[in-house]
């Protein structure tokens, strides 16, 4: 039985049944105060302070981007090296769009850091329905540790060394998600949307070896396969979020309506200035910063994008 701690919102508490369906316990840390009128669960403790998470074997990180630092530095001083930090966020920091478990690393004596990424949505864990992720590590103790606290018959965990990829993947993915949600609102067929996700993940490829990913990552569970299940109609924030710009919300209440901190609005902009640096051609993430700040409609998105040269895929 492992003692686990979590930090999140809904895909937090995902994280946290399904390691309490497991028969582990839990150390909740979470803002979602409707948890604290419901029938608390034996092996569950619900905190407001960093420091009972001190006291955890293992601990996942539900949180954004745009807070992450925040908490990594409450958590560095109750965390040491005998600790094991799970990240799920997708995004990425700053200009340079730094990889969290970077972040972490640089932040804390914590060494044993992992990504968790991939199709497994806070659903699958919620609910227990048969899914799958992908463990990006340096360390195979920490890969074993994610299946014991959370896999189990009907969640599937893979993992890879390439934890860099795992991570501007998901965070890349979570991007063209907001591009699809858009596209598919304002009626584009499987045609377009094929060659949007396509060309999107060609150059989030580029981005990423750019950063230090290894290319087959991106053809992966952390890539392909988080696609494929957008595609499929799993319903996350960031398509919401899509849909909702499509119908001519402004951003903030798009993203009020997406119920959710969408790491695609703050990233977009960013990873295309991040690719203007480094000569990176990257169209898609510029028209979709251009969707998110409303600074451009579809059909002028669609007509830059369709009279761009084509070339060798």
């Amino acid at each position: 039985m492992w003692l686990v701690g979590v930090q999140g919102g809904g895909f937090g508490l995902g994280l946290a049944l399904a390691a309490l369906r497991l028969g582990h316990r839990v150390v909740l840390r979470t803002r979602q105060e409707r948890l604290r009128t419901e029938e608390p669960h034996p092996s569950l403790k619900l905190v407001k302070e960093a420091e009972p998470l001190g006291e955890c074997e293992i601990i996942f990180l539900a949180v954004p981007s745009a807070h992450i630092e925040t908490v990594v530095d409450e958590l560095g001083g109750v965390l040491d090296g005998r600790h094991l930090v799970v990240h799920v966020s997708r995004g990425l920091v700053g200009d340079a769009l730094i990889p969290i478990s970077r972040l972490i690393r640089e932040r804390t004596v914590v060494r044993r850091v992992a990504c968790l990424a991939g199709p497994v949505s806070a659903e699958c864990l919620t609910r227990g329905l048969p899914g799958g992720g992908i463990v990006g590590t340096e360390f195979p103790e920490v890969a074993e540790a994610v299946r014991q606290v959370i896999g189990g018959p009907s969640l599937r965990l893979y993992e890879t060394r390439d934890v860099v990829g795992c991570e501007v993947a998901s965070a890349l993915v979570g991007l063209l998600v907001v591009a699809l949600g858009y596209a598919k609102g304002h009626g584009y067929g499987p045609s377009s949307l094929a060659t949007l996700l396509t060309r999107g993940l060609a150059e989030a490829v580029r981005i990423g070896t750019a950063l230090g990913a290894q290319e087959r990552t991106f053809f992966g569970m952390a890539g392909v396969g988080d696609l494929i299940a957008a595609v499929g109609g799993d319903e996350r924030p960031e398509f919401r979020l899509g849909q909702a710009l499509a119908r001519g919300l402004p951003l903030e209440a798009a993203g009020k309506e997406a119920g959710a901190h969408i790491e695609g609005i703050s990233i977009a902009r960013r990873v295309h200035h991040f690719a203007e640096r480094k000569g990176i051609e990257a169209p898609i993430s510029q028209a979709i910063a251009d969707i998110v700040e409303g600074k451009k409609g579809p059909q002028e998105v669609v007509d830059g994008l369709m009279r761009r040269r084509t070339r060798f895929e």
